[in-house]
C-alpha cells in the first residue's frame, strides 16, 4: 500500500491532517473489491420486481396463477403476505415492502417474483393479472395542500395530502420588517434531482436451514435495515445478519432501508433459497429519495448599516408517495437557514405534500441547498439595494463563535470569517466584482452546514450514537470493527488512521473489518455528515484505552514509570531520552502476557441540545461547518449557455483529518451543486417520469467541470476528533448561490427557476434587453 505524504516538520500529527490514500484503493482500481452484485450463493434465484403503471389506484385484486404455475418460477408475493409498514423515521412508517391495498406512484412495487434467471422472472411479471379502480391523481403539491377527495394516505392535515407541516416564530419578525431599511423578497422553484450515484440498488439475501436470514445490501443505513427487517418480517434481530460490502456512493439514496431490500429478504424466506435482486436504472429512478421539488419564499429585513433583522420563510415540499426524510427535511428547509449570519427575528412556515410521484428523501445537504440559494441570492439583492460589497454585508453579519442562535443552535467553532477573506483574496475579487466586461462574472456564496445530527433517529433503547471495537493479538495486527458505512468517502481510511496516530503505528498494521451486524457494534450510519465526528471520537477513545495498556507494559519493560513515556513512531519511547524505547510488538507481547489479546471499546453520544419547543432538536449538532465560495463563470446571451470557469471553495471543517478526502469531497460536492443548478432535472407529465435513465437525465459532463482551488482555512473544532468538523455534505450549498450571482454579475439577470437551462437563461436575458435594460454593455 502507498505510504501518506510524509508530514511536515511543524505538523503536530504524524498522519492526520495530511493526503492519507484511500486504504482500500489498490482493491477498487484493480477490480477485486467486493460489491453486493459481486456475491454468488449456490442455488441462487433471481428477485424481480412488478411495477403499477397507474399514479394512484385501488388494488381490487391480484391473480397470480398464471405466474406460479410457470417452469422456473419458485414464488410469487404480493403485499398482503408481508403487509407491516416501515420508514426510516419511527413517526412516519408509511412503506410497505410490496403494495397493500392501494397503487401511490407509477413505479410503485405490486408484486415480486423469485425464479431460476432472469428471463423466467420477467416473464412471470407478465402473467400477474390486476382489477384495480382508478383514484384521484395527484401531481401538483399545491393541490394537494388542499382538502382532496381520495387522500394518498391517511388524510393529512385538515383533509389534505399534507405530510407535514412546521411553524416557527422567534421574535418578532413583523416589527424587524416595519423598521428595516432595506427588504428583499425572493421566489425560487427548483426541480427534484436524484443522486445518480454509480452502483445499483441491489441486495442479496439467503435464508438458511438453522433458521436466519443473511442479507447483504449496498446500503449506508446497516443498522437501520436490521432494525426493519426484523420489524417487517417478524424475525428477532438476532436471527437476522446485515453486510454491508463495498458501496459505490449514495449520496443519501442509500439512506433509507428501501422496500427491494425487504422483498428479497421475504423472498429467500419464502423460497429457502438464495436471491439476488438487482435494480436496473429505471427502477433506481423510481425509488428516488431524491432531493424534494421545491417551491419557497424567502424575506429578509435589514437596516441601514447592513445588519440582518428578519428572516421570514415559506416552503413547500412535495415529498412523492412516502414520507422517508421528508419531516427531518421540511423542519431543516426553515431551521438550517439561521447560519451562518445573525439573525435575531425567524419566522418559518414549511410544508411537506403527499404527490403520486417517486418519493422523495434525503440527498446530500437535504433542506439546506435549496433554502441557501434563496437567502444567499436575496442576500446579494439587498447588498445592491445598500450599495455594500457582498463580503462585506456577509461579514458584518457573521456568527461569532461560542455563541446561540435564535433557535438556540449552539456555535461552537466557526472560522467563517477566515473563509471569506480567503476567498475573496484568491479570486481577487476587488478588482472582478462588477468589473469585468459583459457576459463574465464572479459571485458568492456561502454554506453552513451540520456535523451530525445530535439526536438519533430512534431513541430506545438508549445507545451510543457510534462504538468501535478494537483487538489487537500476537500477530501485531489491529482489527477494527465499526458499523459506520463507508460508501466512497473514505471513512474507513479515516477510521484506521485514527488508529494508527494514536498507537503510534503503521497504517498497514490496521484492518478495517467490512460491516456485519453479526461482530460489527451499532453505528447509526453514514448520514447527516455525522461519520468523521461520531465515529472519529468513538475510535480514539478506543485506541486511547489500548495505547494506555500497551504503555503500562513498556513501562513495566523499561523500569519507568508511565508518566515518563509516551508514543512514537512504532515504539514507545522515554519522553526526554527517546533513545531508550521498545518496540511495539515488544510492549504489545508485554501485555498480553496475563490477559491475551488486547481488546477495547470506544463509543461516543452527543449531549442534549436545543430548546423545550416543539422541533427544537432538529438542525441541532455538536458542531457546524462554514464555506465562502466564489464563482467565475462566462455566459453565452445569445445562447444562454453557462460555463463555469474556476471556484473558489473557502471551507471551515475544522482540522482536514485527511485532506486528501476533504479535498475530494469538496471537489465532487461542486459538481453535484453545478448539476443540480445548470442541468439536472426529474422531468414530469403529470405524475409520470419522463426521463428515468442517465442518457436523458443531464448530468455535467468531466469537461463541463471549473477549475477548483480548496482553501481549507477552519480552526480546531473543540469538540471534535482531533479539532475535526463535517466536509461531506456542507461543501455543496454554497456552489449554487455562488454561480447564480456570478451568472447576475455577468449578465444582469437573477434565476428563479432551478435548473438554469440555455433556453431558460436565453430567455431571461431577451426579455431584459426588450425592456430597454442595458446591463456593463458599456465597457
Amino acid at each position: 500500500m502507498a505510504s501518506p505524504t510524509p508530514p511536515s516538520p511543524t505538523g503536530p500529527f504524524r498522519l492526520l491532517g495530511h493526503r492519507i490514500p484511500y486504504v482500500e484503493g489498490p482493491l477498487k482500481v484493480t477490480g477485486r473489491a467486493e460489491y453486493t452484485d459481486d456475491l454468488r450463493r449456490p442455488g441462487m434465484l433471481v428477485g424481480k420486481l412488478l411495477r403499477s403503471p397507474w399514479p394512484h389506484a385501488r388494488l381490487l385484486s391480484i391473480d397470480t396463477r398464471r405466474a406460479r404455475a410457470m417452469p422456473g418460477v419458485v414464488t410469487v408475493l404480493t403485499g398482503e403476505r408481508y403487509p407491516t409498514p416501515f420508514g426510516v423515521l419511527p413517526i412516519t412508517h408509511d412503506e410497505t415492502a410490496i403494495a397493500v391495498g392501494k397503487a401511490r406512484y407509477i413505479g410503485d412495487i405490486l408484486a415480486a417474483v423469485a425464479a431460476v434467471d432472469e428471463l423466467t422472472a420477467e416473464r412471470a411479471l407478465t402473467a400477474i393479472e390486476f382489477h384495480i379502480e382508478p383514484l384521484p391523481e395527484y401531481a401538483d403539491p399545491r393541490v394537494g395542500a388542499e382538502p382532496v377527495a381520495e387522500p394518498i394516505h391517511a388524510p393529512g392535515l385538515r383533509g389534505s395530502n399534507v405530510q407535514k407541516e412546521v411553524v416557527q416564530h422567534f421574535g418578532d419578525v413583523d416589527a424587524a420588517f416595519a423598521q428595516a431599511a432595506f427588504t428583499a423578497r425572493v421566489r425560487c422553484r427548483f426541480a427534484g434531482v436524484t443522486h445518480a450515484f454509480t452502483e445499483p440498488l441491489v441486495t442479496l439475501a439467503e435464508a438458511t436451514p438453522d433458521g436466519r436470514l443473511t442479507v447483504y445490501s449496498a446500503t449506508q443505513v446497516p443498522h437501520y435495515l436490521h432494525r426493519t427487517l426484523s420489524e417487517v418480517l417478524h424475525l428477532p434481530m438476532h436471527r437476522i445478519r446485515v453486510v454491508k460490502p463495498e458501496v459505490g456512493g449514495g449520496f443519501g439514496g442509500k439512506s433509507d432501508p428501501l422496500p427491494h431490500e425487504i422483498a428479497c429478504a421475504a423472498l429467500s424466506l419464502e423460497t429457502g433459497r438464495p436471491v439476488k435482486m438487482l435494480l436496473d436504472r429505471e427502477e433506481i429512478f423510481y425509488t428516488n429519495h431524491g432531493r424534494h421539488p421545491t417551491e419557497n419564499v424567502v424575506r429578509i429585513a435589514m437596516d441601514r448599516d447592513g445588519h440582518l433583522l428578519a428572516y421570514d420563510i415559506e416552503a413547500l415540499l412535495e415529498g412523492g408517495a412516502w414520507s422517508s426524510f421528508g419531516t427531518v427535511t421540511t423542519y431543516y428547509n426553515g431551521v438550517l437557514a439561521m447560519g451562518p449570519y445573525r439573525v435575531p427575528n425567524f419566522r418559518y412556515r414549511g410544508r411537506r405534500v403527499y404527490t403520486n410521484r417517486p418519493p422523495s428523501g434525503a440527498m446530500r445537504a437535504h433542506g439546506g441547498t435549496n433554502i441557501r440559494y434563496s437567502i444567499e441570492v436575496a442576500l446579494d439583492e439587498l447588498a445592491e439595494h445598500a450599495q455594500l460589497d457582498p463580503f462585506d454585508l456577509r461579514s458584518r453579519n457573521a456568527l461569532p463563535p461560542c455563541s446561540t442562535t435564535i433557535n438556540q443552535f449552539r456555535i461552537t467553532s466557526t472560522s467563517f470569517l477566515r473563509c471569506l477573506d480567503a476567498a475573496r483574496r484568491a479570486s481577487e475579487w476587488d478588482t472582478k466584482f462588477r468589473c469585468l466586461p459583459y457576459g463574465r462574472g464572479v459571485g458568492l456564496g456561502c454554506g453552513f452546514y451540520i456535523s451530525g445530527s445530535n439526536s438519533p433517529i430512534h431513541f430506545t433503547p438508549v445507545m451510543p450514537q457510534s462504538t468501535v471495537h478494537l483487538k489487537i493479538d500476537m500477530d501485531g495486527g489491529i482489527t477494527v470493527h465499526s458499523m459506520q458505512a463507508d460508501i466512497g468517502q473514505g471513512s474507513n481510511t479515516l477510521l484506521a488512521a485514527i488508529v494508527a496516530e494514536v498507537l503510534g503505528a503503521d497504517l498497514d498494521r490496521v484492518h478495517v473489518q467490512r460491516v456485519d451486524s453479526d461482530v460489527s457494534p451499532i453505528d447509526i450510519g453514514s448520514y447527516s455528515s455525522r461519520v468523521t465526528f461520531m465515529m472519529g471520537n468513538a475510535a480514539r477513545r478506543a485506541a486511547e484505552e489500548i495505547r494506555a495498556r500497551l504503555v503500562n507494559a513498556a513501562a513495566e519493560l523499561l523500569r519507568r514509570p508511565p508518566s515518563e513515556l509516551r508514543v512514537g513512531h512504532e515504539r514507545i519511547e522515554v519522553a526526554d531520552q527517546p533513545q531508550v524505547a521498545v518496540s511495539f510488538l515488544d510492549a504489545l507481547h508485554k501485555a498480553m502476557e496475563n490477559s491475551g489479546a488486547l481488546t477495547a471499546s470506544g463509543s461516543f453520544s452527543t449531549q442534549k441540545l436545543g430548546g423545550d419547543f416543539k422541533g427544537a432538536r432538529a438542525g441541532t449538532a455538536p458542531a457546524y461547518s462554514f464555506a465562502a465560495y466564489v464563482a467565475q463563470v462566462r455566459v453565452d446571451s445569445e445562447t444562454g449557455m453557462v460555463t463555469v470557469e474556476k471556484v473558489w471553495a473557502a471551507f471551515d471543517c475544522g482540522r482536514a483529518l485527511n485532506r486528501l478526502a476533504v479535498e475530494g469531497q469538496i471537489e465532487g460536492a461542486i459538481h453535484m451543486g453545478l448539476g443540480q443548478l445548470l442541468s439536472e432535472t426529474m422531468n414530469y407529465r403529470a405524475s409520470r417520469l419522463m426521463n428515468p435513465a442517465l442518457l436523458d437525465y443531464k448530468i455535467l459532463a468531466p469537461d463541463q467541470m471549473p477549475e477548483v482551488e480548496v482553501l481549507l482555512v477552519g480552526e480546531d473544532d473543540p469538540e471534535g476528533p482531533f479539532g475535526a468538523k463535517e466536509a461531506g455534505e456542507g461543501p455543496l450549498v454554497a456552489t449554487l448561490p455562488a454561480v447564480a450571482n456570478a451568472i447576475y454579475d455577468a449578465v444582469g439577470v437573477r434565476c428563479r427557476e432551478l435548473p438554469v437551462t440555455p433556453d431558460r437563461l436565453e430567455r431571461l436575458v431577451r426579455a431584459r434587453r426588450a425592456e430597454g435594460y442595458a446591463w456593463k454593455e458599456d465597457r
